[in-house]
């Protein structure tokens, strides 16, 4: 019984994370403060914490909670932290679900997703707009004739030839390191 209580302290602890956090570094100190208090970990056993979580790849949110669950009460321990931190994130995507599926016939829905969606092309195309920038325009402010050809190289494979995203990105990688002199 003291295990399944440590298990849904655990899972709390880290939906209280989830819940008042940011992400990222700002849940550093709510996770020290968590684990300290519950005295599940040490000091030392925080800082090799936030080091681990840190350099592995990731969400930092997700990395503390399977180290902090699993340092706990082992692999059930880090399933259950892992749960807690993400419970917000399914929350809020569920509610939003829900609340997409009842109203997308309204009016007003269709009229706040005639905003929208073009916003979020615009915004979209800001980026392209800006990736283009630094890519095909040279630090001196010439013309990268490299880029370019990489960029249209990418959307030929992709339109053309339907080549699948991680491969195209993969080949504007190794040609970029080759082409701007990296090897």
């Amino acid at each position: 019984m003291a295990m399944f209580e440590t298990l849904v302290q655990l899972f709390a602890a880290f939906a209280k994370i989830g819940f008042t956090s940011f992400g990222g570094t700002s849940m550093i100190p709510l996770i020290m403060d968590e684990m300290s208090s519950h005295g599940w970990m040490t000091d030392a056993d925080l800082t090799n914490l936030i080091a681990i979580a840190e350099m592995t790849p990731g969400s930092l949110g997700v990395n503390a909670a399977t180290f902090a669950g699993t340092k706990t009460a082992g692999m059930p321990g880090g399933v259950f932290a892992v749960l807690g931190v993400l419970s917000p994130t399914l929350t809020l995507t569920l509610l939003a679900a829900a609340f997409f599926q009842k109203f997308r016939t309204s009016r007003v829905m269709s009229y706040i997703m005639k905003i929208v969606k073009p916003v979020c092309i615009g915004m979209v195309l800001g980026v392209l707009v800006g990736l283009c920038r630094q890519t095909c325009i040279t630090e001196a402010g010439g013309i990268s004739l490299p880029g370019i050809a990489i960029g249209i190289l990418c959307f030929v494979l992709l339109q053309k030839f339907k080549l699948s995203v991680p491969k195209v990105i993969g080949i504007a990688a190794v040609l970029g390191l080759v082409c701007f002199g990296v090897f």
